[in-house]
């Protein structure tokens, strides 16, 4: 086969393959032109860095100096502008409100002026007295933390879900433990519910929490306050009363808005006294867990206004012997005189109207019950405190169901059967709370075969108290009157311008006229309405009884009765006003007299 051959004749041949050098150059140029891209935007990085590293050294600068000038600045008087529309009270109120839970309003009513304010659960709780000028009135404001719409509608949340969730048993616990795990549980639920609250926020609603499941709800304040004495509501709607200590009867600014509120506060506060009540047994006696006296009804089934309820207040310290003296209500020489009587088992029986004190003496006079002797107290609701360790504190007890045919319900336990069960005990000393019914024929069988007793009765004089004791339903013979030591007649009397406590009298019973079969007395202390001082009238049968028994001389009463007088008058300036302290001093007086009336005539006279 002939070669192949070309149209001009010229040799032929195979083609050479060889690399393209433009390609190869273009991917040079493209790698180069990537390089040179990732160049600049490091160059741009790192003067961008450097730009913010200036920026912040500028700006670290700047507020250094700020705070130097603002620290300098608030060395310095300075003005302020206030909003045209806001008062600098205004403004301060505004700031304040973000600082504590409870801001005190100022008074903007006219003819209101501002007695005092007391702080009752700093810095949550106030109270504050005020004075209208024109009615010539006080007022009893209490001051509690306000609250926001949306903080009060967070507190009704968490309230009902506490209720629903509670497990810990409240009852158990101290009150310090029950605070603890309330408000671990409030943190508990708002953490739960990736609720967010300012920390005064939460304070406010954390005192509603423990006031209303802990304390007494709406009351609390008024059942804190140690000048209270008696709280009374007397419906909804209508402003709760109180009995000051130094105002006496003053209006609150405390209330129920409506029937359903009032009724379901009455409920719960006898479910904490361990009673019940209801429409079909409206009546309520009973003793709160604090020690006060309750007295409530229910609805409007026997109080037409609605429910009512009285709290007479219990004192955790009761008042002392010093104290008594401090008021007035008796002379350093009538407690020192009812302090003998006491010792040598004279049976006294304190009188007096409704308030005036009857008990609340009492109390303090059984200080003096020497502290070894064996003492039963009965009564309807507790209302006596004593430090004496031998002492059995009787309580009467309500019955169940319908009453019998002897006026009694099933179980019911009242004062006569409690006396009779007390005198099976060998008291050395008896303490009835007040006589009412057939139990003073018991107490005074006592009386009779030579126990000691102490009671209390509504009478205002003795020619009254006679006149009670023996008609129904007493029926008490005359001849077991003479059983009786020593009448004290106690009232509230008017003194300058205000109510005070006084004992009027102290009458002994020295016996019976045989021929008349009256009652003979004899009145050794009396107070004087007309410069408000207690006079002795010179002669005391109890003495010569004392003499006679302890074959003293009458040197030798005299000496003792003065050696009362001061001991109780060393108290007093001494100010020893608690009642434990007042029963230790008076313990070991009777064990050791003489080093104890050494020491209190050395503070004395020197």
């Amino acid at each position: 086969m002939a070669d192949p051959t070309t149209l001009d004749g010229g040799a032929t041949g195979v083609e050479e393959e060889t690399p393209e050098i433009d390609s190869v150059a273009e991917d040079i140029r493209k790698k180069a032109e990537a390089e040179a891209a990732k160049m600049e935007v490091h160059e741009e990085k790192a003067k961008e860095a450097g730009f913010r590293l200036e920026v912040w050294k500028a700006v670290e600068n700047l507020r250094n100096d700020f705070i130097t000038a603002l620290y300098k600045w608030q060395k310095k008087p300075r003005r302020i502008m206030l909003p045209k529309a806001m008062s600098a009270e205004e403004m301060e109120s505004k700031y304040q409100e973000k600082r504590v839970p409870t801001i005190i309003p100022r008074i903007t009513e006219e003819n209101w002026d501002e007695i005092e304010i007391q702080p009752i659960m700093e810095p949550y709780s106030f109270v504050r007295v005020r004075y209208n000028k024109e009615d010539h009135e006080y007022l009893y404001e209490v001051i509690e933390p306000q609250l926001a719409e949306e903080e009060e509608k967070l507190l009704e949340f968490l309230k009902d879900t506490l209720l629903k969730t509670l497990e810990y048993t409240l009852e158990d616990a101290t009150t310090k433990d029950k605070e603890e795990y309330l408000r671990k549980s409030v943190d508990a639920l708002l953490i739960s519910r990736n609720i967010r609250l300012e920390d005064v926020s939460k304070d406010r609603i954390i005192y509603y929490i423990i006031r209303d499941f802990i304390g007494y709800s709406v009351i609390n304040v008024l059942m804190v306050d140690p000048q209270i004495e008696d709280i009374s509501c007397d419906g909804p709607g209508i402003p709760l009363y109180i009995y000051h200590r130094k105002y006496h009867s003053v209006r609150t600014n405390v209330m129920f808005k409506n029937d359903h509120d009032l009724d379901s506060f009455v409920i719960g506060l006898a479910q904490r006294c361990g009673k019940h009540i209801s429409v079909a047994d409206p009546l309520l006696d009973a003793t709160i867990p604090d020690g006060s006296r309750l007295q409530a009804t229910l609805a409007r089934e026997v109080t037409t206004r609605g429910s009512s309820f009285t709290v007479r207040r219990f004192r955790d310290n009761p008042f002392t012997p010093p104290d008594i003296i401090r008021f007035k209500t008796m002379s350093v020489e009538m407690v020192a005189y009812l302090w003998l009587a006491i010792e040598h088992g004279e049976s006294m029986l304190i009188c007096g109207g409704t308030a005036s004190g009857k008990t609340t003496t009492l109390n303090a006079l059984l200080l003096f019950v020497p502290p070894q002797h064996k003492i039963i107290t009965i009564e309807d609701t507790r209302e006596i405190n004593l430090p004496h360790e031998n002492w059995i504190a009787s309580l009467t007890r309500g019955g169940f169901g319908a009453r019998g045919a002897d006026g009694k319900a099933a179980g019911e336990i009242d004062m006569f059967e409690l006396l009779k069960a007390a005198l099976r005990q060998r008291p050395q000393y008896l303490m009835v709370g007040e006589v009412r019914g057939k139990e003073a024929q018991t107490l005074f069988q006592a009386m009779a075969t030579g126990h000691t007793v102490y009671s209390t009765m509504h009478a205002d004089s003795v020619k009254s108290m006679v006149h009670r004791l023996e008609n129904p339903p007493i029926s008490l013979p005359r001849i077991l009157l003479s059983s009786l030591n020593i009448v004290l007649l106690q009232g509230q009397v008017r003194v300058g311008k205000g109510m005070a406590r006084r004992v009027k009298a102290i009458v002994e019973i020295v016996g019976i006229e045989p021929e008349t079969n009256e009652l003979i007395t004899n009145s050794v202390y009396n107070w004087s309405s007309a410069d408000d001082v207690f006079i002795y009238n010179g002669h005391s049968f109890m003495f010569e009884k004392i003499m006679n028994n302890q074959s003293l001389t009458s040197e030798q009463m005299k000496e003792e009765f003065k050696r009362r007088c001061d001991l109780i008058e060393w108290m007093r300036k001494t100010n020893v006003r608690n009642y434990q302290e007042v029963a230790r001093l008076v313990s070991g007086y009777y064990k050791d007299p003489e080093t104890t009336i050494e020491r209190v005539r050395q503070d004395l006279y020197g």
